[in-house]
């Protein structure tokens, strides 16, 4: 066996390094942010186009002054949400705002004042038919600011002189912004022109095309926390079931992450703890008080003997969470927790929005879900996708490893938050062995 050259080891780290900044930073400027790893990418670029290609559909661009991944959604109720400085979502008003300035900066001029692409928005919004929340008013202001904010986080807008928060001043401030056209061109991914509307878009932006299911379970792996079977069709599912080990080894040295597989799914680790836009456990009101609520529920709800149907088990990848049980666990852990732990007045003043925060985080944790219809039922999958499996093949069965109807699911990832360990032989699942342990987005 040889062993690798110290010139080859350098050489995966360098490009290893340039993915991984890629994969959680798809638009990456040269004087930006990452301007000091940003070379590392111009000296990859080839390699890094195609291995990005091959494994996950993306295209890469990399321009003298700029490198863009674009890469494809997942579905709906899928996506990565923009937020403002806050950390309060996105609303369907700033992404419109977010939309019509983008219209506007392909074409504007290299400086403007900040006033004339206002007005500017405000006539594309016009000719688009869109009625935008009131401009002129405070919180129309806050969130035209939002949007322009984060296109200069992007880069797009550069605040030459002034900022873009002069509009929201009860005066009207002025600016004068400096525009980078060929950053505002790249920054939607999307296939526009063919999309009937937003949802035929999205739609569209999750369809792996020929790869199929190889290319949608590897975006599933890199994109969310983690993966649980009946979130996969027949197809996929078996795709993954007879390549997880090999698939593990590439995503390894791609990307340096680690495949923790269980009889419910499959998650990839990052050891670094790096490529994730979501922490648990983490810091403030809302994080605290999810751990401390997932930890109450499966201690709660933890399902009696689960293992693998080749085992003659029964796979159980979610459980029933009763009405009312999680105002309930809330209510105690504001009494318990609230205030010795300082948390925000506003939560413990109002339980709704403190449960509405927190389930929205487990949520995109893939700890809970909304009991419904899945991808292994047929539910949001592209037209004429590929979905057949094999014949003389048989797959996971998880038909009922989760309930169905109305209500929140407790899912089996939510396990691995556990402040119990207990050891099961190594067919178990999730459930099995439970560790207090961040997943990768």
């Amino acid at each position: 066996m040889t062993l690798p050259s110290t010139h080859d080891v350098a050489l995966a780290a360098e490009r290893r390094t340039a993915a991984r900044l890629l994969l959680a930073h798809p638009l990456v400027a040269a004087d930006g942010p990452h301007a000091d790893l940003f070379p590392l990418i111009r000296r990859h670029a080839d390699w890094l186009g195609k291995r990005f290609q091959q494994v996950l559909g993306y295209r890469l661009l990399v321009d003298s002054s700029f490198a863009r991944l674009f890469k494809a959604g997942l579905g709906a109720g899928s996506g990565h949400r923009l937020e403002r400085s806050t950390g309060t979502p996105f609303t369907p008003h700033t992404y419109a705002c977010l939309a019509l300035a983008l219209s506007v900066l392909v074409t504007a001029p290299e400086q403007m004042l900040l006033s004339h692409l206002v007005t500017d928005i405000r006539a594309a919004a016009a000719d688009a038919g869109i009625e935008l929340e009131e401009t002129g008013r405070a919180a129309g202001k806050r969130t035209l600011v939002a949007a322009l904010r984060q296109l200069v986080e992007w880069g797009v807008l550069i605040e030459t002189e002034g900022q873009v928060t002069a509009i929201a001043q009860e005066a009207g401030g002025e600016a004068l912004i400096t525009v980078d056209r060929e950053l505002a061109r790249v920054v939607v991914a999307g296939p526009l022109a063919p999309a009937r509307d937003g949802a035929d878009l999205v739609r569209r932006a999750a369809d792996p095309g020929f790869s199929g299911p190889r290319t949608y379970v590897r975006r599933m792996l890199v994109e969310t926390p983690v993966v649980h079977l009946d979130e996969l069709t027949d197809a996929e599912r078996d795709w993954l079931r007879t390549r997880q080990r090999r698939e593990g080894q590439a995503f390894s040295e791609l990307l340096g992450l680690e495949m923790e597989i269980r009889a419910e799914g499959v998650a990839l680790v990052d050891p670094e703890e790096e490529l994730t836009d979501l922490h648990l456990p983490g810091t403030g009101t809302v994080a605290q008080a999810a751990l401390l609520l997932v930890e109450r529920l499966v201690e709660r709800l933890r399902p009696q003997e689960p293992g693998h149907p080749a085992t003659g088990g029964t796979l159980v990848i979610g459980v029933a969470v009763q009405d009312g049980l999680v105002d309930e666990v809330l209510a105690g852990l504001i009494a318990e927790y609230g205030q010795r732990s300082n948390w925000q007045r506003g939560y413990l003043e109002d339980l709704p929005a403190l449960r509405e925060a927190v389930l929205d985080m487990l949520v995109r944790m893939r700890l809970m879900a909304h009991a419904g219809r899945l991808r292994a039922e047929g539910e949001g999958l592209p037209e004429g996708y590929v979905e057949d499996v094999s014949e003389g093949r048989t797959v996971t069965d998880v038909h009922g490893a989760r309930p169905s109807g109305d209500g929140w699911v407790l899912l089996a990832a939510a396990a691995r938050y556990a402040t119990l360990v207990t050891v099961r032989p190594a067919a178990t699942a999730c459930q099995g062995t439970d560790v207090q342990e961040e997943l990768p987005l």
